[in-house]
């Protein structure tokens, strides 16, 4: 059974993600460190885009996904990445090419069929209109993933990867779509009921802020006993000091983000490696 988000639930995720969420933040900054170990799009450091818009669902000639493939023959593991509640952006996109440079054919989903949002009314809007239809959004998911999995520069491992609103989408997509072999969540809604998470076929990764209330701590361990009791492997952390969406974003609060966005990056690389191959 597809589960919905509750709109109180919602209005605690998506205050989250509006305090940390420009309407588009891919213009690179001067404030980053250069070597860091992250990728240069969450360090603001993101680049000209490389990759190709792709209309990836069939009969809808409005959601325009973005693709960004590694350089060579192949084949190579492949992930899903789900944006945040404004839409397809393009700090996402330069992640999806940061993600192709470290070997895996990237799609950038597209939740709200082209659109994006430029405030919190209409960020909220956009998310309201995709959660009221729950099996659409993992129809289009569904589909990314057949898409990629019938790339001859695939090896049939397909991940799926989200931000907040993304990161609960993410989860939702890994409890009720179609066959995929990762799910990586980033301070996204979450379940605590062990029947639920039992549906789960795959280790779960998930990164999350001590200083977050969507979702808080306290839903985290909740998460983590249901994820316990039904027997799903699982590697979450909760970063202290910092905030919502620190991890999309170390270039708001370089001193502080930085080095939690570093440990979570090397779990994150070292959980795509366990459960797609490299």
């Amino acid at each position: 059974m597809l589960r919905s988000l509750p709109l109180a639930a919602l209005a605690v995720l998506a205050t989250g993600c509006g305090d940390s969420a420009p309407a588009d933040d891919a213009a690179p900054t001067d404030a980053t460190s250069p070597g860091l170990d992250l990728p240069a799009a969450i360090a603001g450091a993101g680049g000209e885009l490389e990759g190709t818009d792709l209309h990836y669902v069939d009969g809808d000639a409005l959601t325009t996904g973005y693709l960004a493939v590694p350089e060579g023959a192949g084949p190579f593991p492949a992930l899903v990445i789900i944006h945040e509640w404004n839409g397809l952006q393009d700090r996402v996109r330069q992640l999806a090419d940061d993600f192709a440079d470290e070997g895996y054919v990237t799609l950038a989903a597209d939740l709200f069929q082209g659109r994006t949002g430029s405030n919190r009314e209409e960020n909220m809007a956009l998310v309201q209109e995709a959660q009221a239809d729950q099996a659409g959004m993992i129809a289009n998911l569904n589909a990314a993933v057949a898409y990629l999995k019938g790339r001859p520069d695939v090896t049939g491992r397909v991940g799926a990867m989200g931000w907040c609103f993304g990161g609960g989408v993410a989860l939702s997509f890994g409890l009720d779509g179609d066959n995929h072999e990762a799910t990586a969540i980033f301070y996204g809604r979450l379940v605590d009921d062990p029947e639920v998470v039992a549906r789960l076929d795959h280790e779960v990764y998930g990164t999350f802020a001590a200083l977050d209330q969507g979702p808080s701590p306290e839903s985290v361990a909740a998460f983590e006993a249901a994820l316990q009791a039904a027997g799903i492997e699982n590697d979450l952390h909760i970063y202290d000091d910092v905030g919502h969406g620190f991890w999309l974003r170390v270039d708001e609060d370089p001193e502080v983000r930085t080095a939690p966005a570093e440990d979570a990056w090397q779990r994150l690389k070292a959980y795509l490696d366990r459960t797609l191959g490299s």
